[in-house]
């Protein structure tokens, strides 16, 4: 079957994502010279809205309309970010991941304009975040900072630390990456120290599931430790039913002998619990892996946790 001439390939308007998906089209004109792309951008729910997730779908606020568009056949491929597409219900009906692109950074970073690290920080510092994974883990292991809500893109979180709205700022390092503005990183946090969100770091291609042709041709994108790790993350979080109000984080890690692991977290909003599990699979299914992981933290009474935090 013949590889497409055009690919409208569709995405959130954000500067971040556009960038990512300029990614896509170089990878792709790299490996498929012939094939023309074109971007659909979208606005998203989540792009518009600046309050509680939890009030409008979730983290599916970011990818409805991008889903709607790839349905309705005003595109042929849509890129996300893993961390935004929810695990907690499959993905639409009619379509597929067909790649999971090489793994970005996974850690998150420390912006303080005075330099400080975040052991140096002093009590009542203001941290501009609205991840409750971020939250949680602060308040665990730092409860003498404060997380002062703030959403928006990179760029516009940037703009509020310097207005004054936060003393500092915890984003991804891959996010700073892809804007080009590691200039503005004070510290890079170990996985150890900030755990990461499921799905951190990697990009997914979606298409609809009747699209062999064009499956089969960015398929070639995708790199197969991604694609182990996502799977094994999406498989933990998809059987803990975590909703976007849910402190849980977790990473897995392809090794080069084959070896999978992943380790995952989940906490009450207040960091006051930590519930921790860290397997290793070998080479086996990441599904699993992901299973068994989840498993592991309802035995030690996830179940009861999440289902405790209003959503």
């Amino acid at each position: 079957m013949s590889a497409p001439e055009l690919i409208r390939i569709v995405s959130r308007d954000s500067p971040m994502a556009l960038v990512q998906v300029e990614r896509v089209r170089t990878e792709l004109a790299a490996l498929h010279p012939g094939i023309r792309t074109e971007v659909v951008p979208v606005k998203t729910t989540g792009d518009k809205w600046m309050g509680d997730l939890a009030q409008v779908e979730g983290k599916g606020a970011f990818t409805k309309e991008v889903d709607q568009a790839l349905l309705a056949g005003e595109a042929d491929l849509a890129v996300h970010c893993v961390k935004d597409v929810p695990a907690d219900r499959p993905l639409p009906v009619g379509t597929v991941f067909a790649a999971f692109l090489k793994r970005d950074d996974i850690r998150d970073a420390l912006i303080h304009p005075g330099g400080l690290t975040l052991e140096q920080l002093p009590p009542g510092t203001r941290i501009g975040t609205s991840s409750v994974r971020r939250v949680a883990q602060l308040a665990a292991a730092h409860p003498h900072l404060r997380c002062v809500p703030m959403r928006g893109n990179a760029n516009r979180r940037l703009d509020k630390l310097a207005a004054g709205d936060a003393d500092a700022l915890l984003l991804a390092v891959a996010g700073l990456q892809r804007i080009d503005r590691t200039d503005v990183i004070t510290e890079i946090l170990s996985p150890d120290t900030m755990v990461p969100p499921i799905g951190a770091g990697i990009l997914a291609l979606q298409c609809r599931g009747g699209d062999t042709a064009l499956i089969d041709t960015v398929s070639t994108l995708g790199d197969p430790d991604a694609h182990r790790e996502a799977t094994a993350e999406r498989m933990f979080l998809h059987v803990l039913q975590g909703h976007c109000n849910s402190p849980i984080a977790g990473y897995a890690k392809a090794e080069r002998n084959g070896d999978l692991s992943l380790r995952a977290c989940v906490f009450t909003p207040d960091g006051k619990t930590v519930l921790n599990a860290h397997e290793w699979a070998g080479p086996l299914d990441p599904t699993t892996l992901g299973t068994s992981v989840a498993v592991a933290l309802l035995r030690q009474g996830a179940r009861d946790l999440i289902d405790s935090i209003t959503h």
